[in-house]
């Protein structure tokens, strides 16, 4: 089940019209529309937390597999980012068409792309950022 069809079943668990939940959300019926659609995500990850907060559910649970890597890159990449991880998850899904793989064997595929992805950025983002503007790498020991 990806974000949308989740939205719109917590959205009726609720007996919340959709333009009442976008009110809530601040957002325009539109573009909730298109949340429940799968045509959009929500690029505010504080929308997650308002959503998982008024259906009293994870975070995560709104999350895909997928959803979850292209917040972390939105997050670390920006928008550029994002839309390249979008361009690769497209092209991961494409290999598959034929479908000759199972279910595990495709998911832990995607993971491994999704790993060399994110290091792959890392790597670049070391090599080509003048040390100034980089920034220093978090502590583990938190």
């Amino acid at each position: 089940m990806n974000f949308g069809e989740k939205l719109r079943e917590e959205r009726e668990r609720k007996n919340l019209t959709q333009g009442e939940l976008a009110k809530i959300l601040g957002v325009t019926p539109r573009t909730l529309i298109n949340y429940e659609k799968g045509a959009s995500h929500p690029q505010d990850r504080k929308v997650y937390f308002k959503l998982a907060e008024l259906f009293d559910v994870d975070v995560n649970y709104l999350l895909t597999e997928d959803e979850a890597f292209l917040w972390t890159v939105s997050e670390k990449y920006g928008k550029r980012g994002r839309d390249r991880a979008t361009v690769l998850l497209e092209e991961t899904s494409a290999l598959f068409a034929g479908g000759e793989l199972s279910d595990h064997d495709k998911r832990a595929f995607a993971m491994e792309m999704q790993a060399i992805f994110l290091d792959s950025k890392d790597r670049a983002r070391k090599k080509f950022t003048p040390k100034k503007y980089r920034k220093p790498p978090e502590s583990s020991d938190k």
